[in-house]
């Protein structure tokens, strides 16, 4: 079975500048890691190759310092890496990378074999939009499944795959067939340490490097900041409130008596509440 899992490099988001004019995250002087949520999907797909057998490849689109996110997921045991890279990316919003990635993953089919599983973390932590699994998910046709906390099932022969996938109110069990997209949870496993072999054999890979052109891409006008429809208006740090936490004594406090202590100072910041609660309770 061949797995590919969508990975991205990242601003270390503790360290993170936003351009004051282009409103765009500055790249230059900042350290990078490997997308957190990404770490989760990588260890899924680790995880059934060890189970099911085949390979897995990790593909990322960025500057040629994306290498260095590819290499360590390789020391992760990843079999094959693939870094599409050109000028023409530079600027693209969520619309303009899901393309150049959807083609890039059919080129991927192609040369190293169809992938009936491809693998993506929930979210990036520099856009944080969670589009960019689903809108491949659209332009290559596949079944998708987001927000993925674990893999019940999988029939390779019958083509079929189950998940919990966490939900508004609770968890689903959603099973489809193959090919799909699975976009995975923080918290759903845990990443393994990378063996000594593995770390040998990831200082010795050599990356596949594709242009736009190497990966099929000939609409140049759908990637980079021309297929990029998104406009960031304005960013902004959040105000601290001026307010101060108000801190409620618990000591020598049965439980009855700290909540009626905690909603009294509710209450008293918030003198509506109370009525709209006993109308409320009373059905009014």
């Amino acid at each position: 079975m061949h797995i590919v899992v969508c990975l991205k490099q990242v601003p270390d988001s503790a360290q993170i500048r936003v351009h004051p004019v282009t409103n765009t995250i500055m790249r230059q002087g900042v350290p990078t890691i490997i997308n957190p949520y990404d770490l989760f999907a990588l260890e899924e797909a680790l995880r059934l190759r060890d189970r099911m057998g085949g390979e897995v490849t990790v593909l990322t689109m960025g500057p040629p310092m994306a290498e260095d996110a590819l290499r360590k997921a390789l020391t992760f045991g990843a079999d094959r890496a693939v870094l599409l890279t050109d000028r023409s990316f530079a600027g693209s919003d969520t619309l303009a990378t899901s393309y150049a990635l959807s083609m890039a993953l059919a080129k991927i089919g192609e040369v190293f074999g169809p992938t009936p599983i491809i693998f993506t973390g929930k979210q990036t932590i520099d856009g944080d939009t969670a589009q960019v699994g689903p809108g491949i998910a659209k332009r290559l046709g596949l079944n998708q499944l987001t927000y993925v906390a674990r893999i019940c099932d999988l029939d390779a022969q019958a083509g079929t795959i189950s998940v919990e996938r966490r939900a508004e109110g609770g968890v689903q069990v959603l099973e489809t067939r193959m090919p799909v997209l699975i976009t995975m949870l923080e918290g759903t496993n845990e990443m393994r340490r990378g063996t000594l072999d593995d770390a040998y054999r990831a200082a010795r890979s050599q990356i596949v490097k594709w242009s736009a052109a190497d990966a099929g891409i000939t609409e140049l006008a759908k990637c980079g900041l021309k297929g990029s429809p998104t406009i960031v208006k304005k960013v902004f740090a959040p105000q601290a409130r001026a307010e101060k936490v108000q801190q409620i004594p618990t000591s020598d406090l049965s439980t009855d008596a700290l909540a009626a202590s905690v909603m009294a100072a509710i209450f008293q910041k918030q003198p509506a509440l109370e009525g709209d609660l006993l109308r409320f309770a009373a059905g009014q």
